[in-house]
């Protein structure tokens, strides 16, 4: 989809972009082809996209299987997108605010996050579909630093953690303004995720733990953590953790929030 083709289905459908859903849409064929080829997508696989648009890489994912569902906020959008592509199932709703029935059942999730929701679409995504075994977004190229960050840095919290332990992180490639219609004023990247074992441990609870943890950033992490465990169970799962008392959550690696949630659960299951 070139930018003329973005052009005409805009004029035809009388589509305007919205700029409260961070609508830009994307027309560079080469870039198209090469999120798409990052998804690496089987024609068994079962295929998530967030934030469908126009269909620029709905289209030609839609070609290589026929497990494909869409979700798209915008109604028009939406609309468009049920009329002109067959054997896709598009859901119009809010992604953050859909239930889905059997989350685990993709294996392959892509979207353009708009920057404004990226860190709750990401969330979720790790909560409730961490069976996925491949992940491929674009985001706003500033946005990188709270994703690819390490312990005792200002950007370090919930999202770096998750990504962290959701598997292996790739930056891909830049990806221009110009490749948009309209023109965003920032610089976007494409960045995917490969699923390792460690991605086991991702849940709702635990995502709501790693909110807790950080819930305050400058208190010590034991005092965080006073809202979901009782005082004795957080003594001894430090202890047991080699972790200081004078601990905050910034100062802990990934694995070892991974480690310090199975503790309390098996010390108190109050979480």
């Amino acid at each position: 989809m070139n930018r003329e083709t973005v052009k005409e289905i805009m004029q035809s459908e009388g589509i305007l972009p919205q700029s409260k859903f961070g609508q830009n849409f994307l027309c560079d064929e080469d870039i198209i082809k090469s999120i798409v080829d990052l998804c690496e997508i089987k024609s068994e696989d079962q295929v998530l996209e967030i934030g469908p648009g126009l269909g620029s890489i709905t289209y030609p994912i839609s070609e290589l299987t026929d497990n494909f569902t869409c979700v798209e906020i915008d109604n028009g959008l939406a609309g468009y997108l049920t009329e002109n592509l067959q054997g896709v199932n598009i859901i119009n709703d809010d992604f953050i605010k859909h239930h889905f029935e059997n989350p685990e059942c993709y294996n392959v999730i892509v979207s353009n996050i708009p920057y404004y929701v990226m860190t709750d679409i990401m969330k979720k995504l790790f909560a409730e579909f961490n069976k996925a075994g491949r992940m491929v977004f674009m985001v706003e190229d500033d946005a990188i630093a709270r994703i690819d960050c390490k312990p005792n840095t200002k950007q370090y919290g919930p999202l770096a953690i998750l990504c962290a332990l959701y598997g292996s992180y790739n930056y891909e490639f830049k990806v221009p303004y110009t490749a948009f219609v309209p023109q965003p004023r920032t610089t976007s990247a494409v960045i995917s995720f490969t699923r390792e074992g460690s991605a086991d441990i991702l849940n709702p609870d635990f995502v709501k733990f790693l909110n807790n943890c950080f819930a305050m950033r400058r208190k010590l992490l034991k005092k965080n953590l006073s809202s979901i465990a009782k005082p004795e169970v957080i003594d001894e799962v430090f202890r047991e953790l080699s972790i200081s008392d004078t601990s905050r959550a910034e100062e802990l690696e990934p694995y070892q929030f991974a480690s310090l949630y199975k503790c309390i659960i098996n010390n108190s299951k109050q979480i």
